[in-house]
Formats: C-alpha cells, structure tokens, sequence
C-alpha cells in the first residue's frame, strides 16, 4: 500500500469516517472509497466505486470479480451506535434489541429515577440534560439518535443537537400532531424545512404496533431500513 493512501486511510478511522479499501489481487492498484468520493488509481472504474459504496452500506468486506481482475473490498466503518433519549418503557426493549443487532446504545435521561443501571443494565446510562450530554457524543454517520419521551423540554434540545450532526438516523416518538407542534418549534429555532425533513416521525415503521416491545421493533426495523438503504442513482 503507498503511503499517501496508508496515511489518508489512517486520517479516516482516526475521523470515524466510512471508509472502504478497494485493491486489485492482481495488479496491487487501490482506491479509497467514501459515500460520496474515491481517491486512488482503482478510482477510475466507476463499477469497482459503486461495489464498493454498496459494501459500505452494507458494512461487508467482499471480494468481486470484475474486468481488471479480482478486487478485494476491505470495509472500515465506526462502531455503529444508538442514542436513546429518554428511558421510558420502551426504551428498554429497544435497547435491549439494538445491542443485539450491533449498536453500543447510550441511554441519555436527566431524570434519575428513569435513567439507572438496574433498568438498562450493562449499557451506558447518562442521566444529564440531553443538549449537554450529546454534545459530547460525536455523532457521526454510524450514529441513530431516537427520542422518546414526548417532553420537549427534553426531546427538543436532543433533536436540536442531532439536526446539527451527520447522525444517519433520527426519529422522534409521538402522534402526527405531537410531530405537527414540534415542527413549528423547531422552526421558531430557526431550522429549515430539509434540516428538520430528516426526522421520522412519528417514529416507526407503521406495523399497527401496540406494546412497548412490538413498537421498539418497529423503530429498530425503521433504523434498519434507512442504515442499508442505497443511494438512488439520478436520472439519465
């Protein structure tokens, strides 16, 4: 590997930035590939870029067979995470869920009768103003952020941090006019109409979703779904 590369890739995990690296098993030659840019000689074979992208989204290493010979695709993206504000009910089946499926899961909870070890044992619990524990979290593109507690006093600064952040994901709990009055809020914070088009909510996928373990499902199938999207190409 040259060490231009060596060090841009090096630059990269340190950033937390997705990252895949193509190399040709043949003629040694790579590409760094991002989500929205490559850098490398491999650079040049448009198929070679978008199999790797696709490989990054799906957060697999692959080997593919193209005309310039087999490439190995190497994936190094972040630590996938999940900020959950709020630790009510369902918070603790989503965790519990999201752990399994690969997320370190934050807890964020100012109220401290919520916000305990024994209610979300083994994860991290912070029980401090959300707009002041976020801040600190980095949220990056490997970051889902989900509020749940229908208080704007805690769910609106939370989303006020997200919006402002390259966390893949965010969904906000409550009815559409729960949704309809935090949208006016937001914008009297003076957020645009894309900025706050990026939160789901109502939070979920829409399965007819009652308790608070079949409703963490469908946040966590939501999540899924948007994690493993692909990018839609633009018309010719």
């Amino acid at each position: 590997m040259k060490t231009a590369l060596l060090n841009k890739l090096l630059q990269d995990r340190k950033a937390k930035r997705p990252v895949a690296l193509a190399t040709n098993l043949a003629s040694g030659d790579q590409a760094l590939v991002y989500t929205d840019a490559a850098d490398g000689p491999l650079a040049v074979h448009g198929s070679i870029v978008e199999a790797a992208r696709n490989a990054l989204i799906d957060d697999r290493s692959t080997t593919l067979d193209t005309p310039e010979g087999e490439v190995f695709v190497h994936v190094f993206n972040p630590p996938l995470r999940m900020v959950i504000v709020g630790a009510v009910h369902i918070a603790q089946p989503l965790s519990r869920m999201a752990s399994v499926s690969g997320y370190d899961v934050i807890v964020v909870d100012p109220r401290q009768s919520f916000a305990t070890e024994d209610r979300f044992p083994g994860l991290a619990v912070i029980a401090e103003w959300p707009d002041e524990a976020m801040q600190e979290l980095d949220l990056d593109r490997r970051t889902a952020v989900v509020t749940l507690t229908h208080d704007p006093k805690i769910d609106d600064p939370a989303l006020e941090v997200a919006l402002k952040s390259d966390a893949f994901y965010i969904g906000a709990l409550g009815s559409r006019k729960t949704h309809a009055k935090r949208i006016d809020r937001l914008k009297e914070s003076g957020f645009g109409e894309a900025q706050i088009g990026r939160i789901y909510g109502p939070v979920g996928l829409s399965l007819g979703a009652v308790s608070p373990a079949e409703i963490a499902v469908s946040i966590l199938a939501q999540i899924t779904g948007v994690l493993h999207e692909k990018p839609q190409k633009a018309a010719a």
